[in-house]
């Protein structure tokens, strides 16, 4: 049977509080990675069967205040007028997303990527030169 996912929720999260603006220099060595975009998909199986468990609005005020000390991750890359990658610390925020299956977690043993689990990862437009630092 293929596992059907429904996106119930897409939405950006941005920090909670005001966070720093100037922009935070690359090192060198940090300029040395190559750029990837690393997705990480959460999931959660309820064992006590309780409708409650899950709840989005607390998980993103959660996200919301943890985003203001680790406040680069919701920043985006961009290049300086030198041409160099810096952060840009404008607090644009990350993407949250809810979804779900009438599939059970042993479904997914194994982890193989499908087209159905490609849903859950972000389209990333490098056309447009937006990075996610």
């Amino acid at each position: 049977m293929d596992m059907v996912i429904n996106i119930d929720e897409r939405t950006i999260v941005k920090p909670a509080k005001e966070t720093p603006k100037d922009p935070i220099w690359l090192s060198n060595l940090d300029l040395m990675t190559t750029s990837v975009h690393i997705t990480n998909i959460y999931l959660y199986r309820n064992n006590n069967g309780d409708a409650k468990f899950f709840d989005t609005e607390l998980l993103k005020h959660a996200l919301a205040k943890v985003l203001v000390p680790f406040y680069p991750l919701a920043d985006r890359l961009r290049y300086d007028n030198g041409g160099r990658l810096e952060i840009n610390c404008n607090s644009e925020g990350v993407l949250f997303m809810v979804a779900e299956t009438e599939s059970v977690m042993d479904d997914l043993v194994g982890c193989a990527p499908t087209v159905e689990l490609l849903k859950l990862t972000p389209f990333i437009d490098r056309s447009a030169g937006v990075y996610i630092a």
